[in-house]
């Protein structure tokens, strides 16, 4: 849900207990309530965050950019310089500080820019630095039979200077359908150089279970878009691309380190957002199942879709948000030096919650999530990446990028 109103989640079967905080969480809100109490809110100055104060102090946001429109994904350069796209059909290349605009890049795709459509994800091919390729998804309109509908669309192009060239579209969503919502879009690309792509349902639900389409799937592609050898290939009518299905609106997608491990966040109805290890031809349930309600429903359990528990037809998630939706975004884990605390935790922004939401995995396990920012927030989190410098970078919906550092 993209416009859900925030709340804490809670464990399965307890709907209104508190969030569990381990010693390890409790560490973590600690630390911003003393940096509270020293002032050390930190907005719009430029610390790199060398010295004492990295080794001691508490996490802080800085805000570096608040003048985007609608950022959705980033990407980072090599040389440091971030590309940032815009909903609205920009994609923008900023200085390596974060804090100046260089260029508006020419030669973007035509998108549909309407409710949740619009440009989307941005990734390097993990070859760029010999083929200077870049991928973008985004919603895409359709043209003869399909003209008044769209569905969302990967392009491969070379960024040359501020211009892409030999743009091509490498895949579209089957089929096109109507409405402005749910088109899902996040890249990964995996460690054998494949790509993997985020579908949502488009808010058609049946479908996610059709695999004959490849509304609410995530997919893997070689870089051109053909289909590699070893999918998981789901039957003769199944589209080959399929990786996994069942899922609603896939926002956040990201490999686990050391693990050879996808992982993916989804947004549930009313309640019932999903964080899941994503696994070769699995079933994560939706529309059949889910831990949330349809929309109106009185909070509780008893209006959980299917009865909620997804084993063992439908693989259960790792985690999941009740009684009402933190509408989760990007996914990433944390691997840097900034933050030794959090090193191999996974971090997902929230749309609703205006929350950026940290996750203590044991195994597939989850042991416990905080909020590491709590009061410092007051935004809708869209998209999170961890920089070249170890510090970890937001995009916001108001417009801001912002950085978590001490």
């Amino acid at each position: 849900m993209d416009t859900a109103t925030s709340s804490r989640s809670l464990p399965p079967g307890r709907a209104m207990r508190r969030l569990r905080v381990t010693g390890l969480a409790q560490a973590a809100v600690l630390t911003v309530a003393l940096a509270g109490l020293a002032g050390g809110c930190g907005g719009g100055t430029d610390d790199s965050g060398t010295g004492a104060q990295a080794e001691a102090g508490a996490p802080r946001l800085v805000t570096l950019h608040d003048g985007l429109s609608s950022p959705w994904g980033m990407a980072f350069l090599p040389d440091g310089r971030l590309l940032v796209t815009e909903k609205g059909g920009r994609l923008l290349r900023l200085s390596a500080d974060g804090r100046r605009t260089e260029a508006v890049i020419r030669g973007v795709p035509p998108v549909v820019s309407a409710g949740q459509g619009g440009l989307l994800d941005v990734a390097l091919d993990p070859e760029f630095a010999s083929n200077g390729r870049i991928y973008l998804s985004y919603s895409e309109r359709g043209t003869g039979t399909e003209a008044n509908l769209s569905g969302t669309a990967v392009a491969r192009a070379r960024l040359v200077g501020d211009a892409l060239e030999n743009l091509t579209v490498i895949y579209r969503q089957v089929p096109k359908v109507s409405g402005s919502g749910h088109y899902g879009s996040r890249f990964a690309f995996g460690p054998e150089g494949l790509l993997y792509v985020a579908l949502g349902e488009r808010q058609k639900e049946t479908p996610a279970q059709d695999l004959r389409t490849t509304l609410g799937k995530i997919i893997r592609i070689r870089t051109d878009g053909s289909v590699p050898p070893g999918n998981p290939g789901l039957g003769p009518d199944a589209r080959p691309e399929i990786w996994s299905y069942g899922h609603r609106n896939p926002q956040g997608l990201a490999w686990r380190p050391g693990t050879g491990q996808l992982w993916s966040t989804e947004h549930g109805p009313q309640g019932g957002d999903e964080l899941n290890r994503v696994q070769a031809g699995a079933n994560y349930g939706w529309p059949v199942v889910s831990y949330g309600c349809p929309y109106g429903s009185p909070v509780g359990d008893d209006c959980r879709i299917g009865g909620g528990t997804h084993a063992p037809r439908f693989v259960e998630p790792v985690s999941y948000w009740v009684p009402v939706s933190t509408a989760p975004s990007a996914l990433m884990f944390y691997t840097g030096d900034r933050f030794p605390a959090w090193r191999g935790n996974a971090f997902t922004g929230a749309l609703a919650g205006q929350t950026l939401w940290r996750i203590v995995l044991d195994g597939d396990r989850e042991v416990s999530r905080d909020e590491p920012l709590a009061g410092q927030l007051n935004d809708r989190v869209r998209a999170l990446a961890q920089g070249p410098d170890g510090w970890i970078y937001l995009l916001t919906d108001s417009g801001r990028l912002q950085r978590i550092q001490r």
